[in-house]
């Protein structure tokens, strides 16, 4: 294999126009969050994203004892211990029985200390239908001021259509029929993915998810919720942890994101294991404010790419606004 491409901070600059764009989709997010229990119906602030938890669960990451000489210094320990919240991706949250197969498993890595190492929000699609920077901050402000009532579903509409040409790549159709063909499946038998790249040391890497021995078919009929609490109150869960290295752009873009990466062989780092009863109260205040910045993580581990770099802005914003009303509520 050729050598890795190495970080440069070039690949997450972003334009003075992506700046104020980016500006005002924080306040997008802030109005949203303030107005959040009344688009859900509920108590508490939430999310402007992944909104809906399903279930928040102690695990490890077990390091493979195989693991290739040059990652050993990035995984010098047997094990992690791992904070994982299972949820939906839509913004609002609802009691329906059928939600769209658009989920999360987001993970928080913590050494030995309890202290944070990295965390990596991971879904079940492996690209993200959007390049550019200014069309997607146009299009989630556009979703936001759409659910607080400030933008007309027309003006929505008009967001949504400049989005439709960058899905239109092979690599998009594809995995877009392999989610449809999965869409009624258990929530835990699909694979989780970064989308976008992330640091390790000086290089850079994707991340895959992918859970071993586990029935498609599981509680097929019961809310993707009551299906988790029963398999995690009978079954362990074990999920190999694979990573991708990118060597050079052309074949491994790092602001390409509708696209696969590819010639880029997946390497086996680890595994996952939630051992069955290690399911956490989700409504506990201490659990809704669960927050999975990637930019919290070690320097050598965050996020790259100008997609990625809004996540940072974002995911404080989304924070403290709901600490400020969680808090100030008194939530429980």
């Amino acid at each position: 294999m050729p050598s890795p491409l190495k970080y440069n901070k070039k690949y997450d600059k972003l334009t003075d126009e992506e700046k104020e764009l980016l500006e005002i989709n924080k306040k997008s997010i802030a109005d949203f969050v303030e107005q959040s229990s009344t688009v859900s119906d509920v108590n508490y602030a939430t999310r402007n994203a992944h909104a809906k938890t399903y279930a928040v669960a102690k695990g490890e990451f077990i390091i493979d004892k195989n693991v290739p000489e040059e990652l050993q210094p990035f995984f010098d320990k047997e094990k992690y211990e791992l904070m994982i919240r299972f949820s939906n991706a839509q913004l609002k949250i609802d009691d329906s029985k059928k939600d769209v197969p658009a989920y999360g498993f987001s993970v928080k890595i913590k050494d030995e200390n309890g202290d944070l190492l990295a965390n990596y929000p991971l879904v079940n699609f492996p690209l993200f239908p959007i390049n550019s920077v200014s069309t997607f901050l146009k299009l989630f402000t556009s979703v936001n001021r759409f659910y607080i009532k400030k933008w007309s579903s027309f003006s929505l509409m008009l967001q949504i259509l400049k989005v439709i040409p960058s899905t239109c790549t092979g690599s998009f159709l594809k995995n877009g029929f392999k989610l449809f063909a999965k869409r009624n499946d258990f929530i835990l038998s699909f694979d989780y993915h970064s989308v976008g790249a992330y640091r390790l040391g000086e290089n850079m890497m994707k991340i895959k998810l992918q859970p071993k021995s586990v029935d498609k078919n599981f509680d097929k009929k019961k809310k993707p919720k009551d299906a988790l609490n029963r398999y995690f109150n009978e079954n362990d869960f074990y999920a190999d942890v694979l990573i991708q290295i990118c060597y050079d752009l052309k074949h491994q873009p790092i602001n390409r994101l509708n696209v696969e990466w590819k010639n880029s062989p997946f390497v086996k780092i680890g595994e996952v294991k939630i051992e069955k009863g290690s399911l956490q109260n989700p409504t506990a205040c201490e659990n809704e404010l669960l927050s999975f910045n990637p930019f919290e993580s070690k320097y050598y581990f965050q996020p790259v790419g100008k997609i990625q770099k809004l996540r940072d802005e974002a995911y404080k914003v989304s924070l403290q606004t709901r600490q400020k009303i969680n808090k100030l509520l008194k939530y429980k």
